[in-house]
């Protein structure tokens, strides 16, 4: 007898351009109606517009393996959730063209402790940074371009 296992249905975390601040607080207010929840730990990741040889970043053209991520992606959430106490998670990264200031990760994580809440999102920052294949292409303000070296 095959004994089924209990997943998880995939949820989709490639956003289509930046995120906005509105989706982030829109998240952040859906969670008031749960109280059993204690903590919230949350990661912004913002373009820079950072100099490289003189050329100043304007944004960042992201693009993935877009199945493969989404599965990369609910393989790391999956994992989390095994590893630390957590409530709900949630997790959305940028595809399309971010330009520098405006947000394209958020990592939102919740539980009981605060503790368990921001070990948690740390951890999935650094997962989703080392393992999901998501390029970003640094487009620089006289329009020429580079990829993107993780740090």
């Amino acid at each position: 007898m095959k004994i089924m296992e209990n997943k998880k249905p995939m949820k989709k975390a490639l956003f289509a351009g930046p995120i906005s601040p509105e989706k982030i607080a829109t998240s952040i207010a859906h969670h008031q109606v749960k109280t059993n929840i204690g903590a919230h730990d949350i990661f912004l990741g913002q373009v820079r517009a950072d100099e490289i040889d003189g050329q100043i970043v304007k944004g960042i053209e992201y693009s993935a393996y877009d199945e493969m991520a989404e599965q990369k992606i609910h393989e790391i959430r999956e994992a989390a959730f095994e590893k630390f106490d957590l409530t709900c998670m949630h997790i959305y990264h940028s595809t399309g063209f971010v330009a520098a200031g405006e947000i394209c990760l958020f990592v939102f994580t919740s539980s009981k402790h605060r503790q368990m809440a921001m070990d948690a999102c740390r951890y999935l920052v650094e997962e989703i940074k080392a393992q999901v294949p998501v390029f970003g292409k640094e487009i620089f303000e006289n329009d020429t371009h580079q990829w993107k070296v993780n740090q």
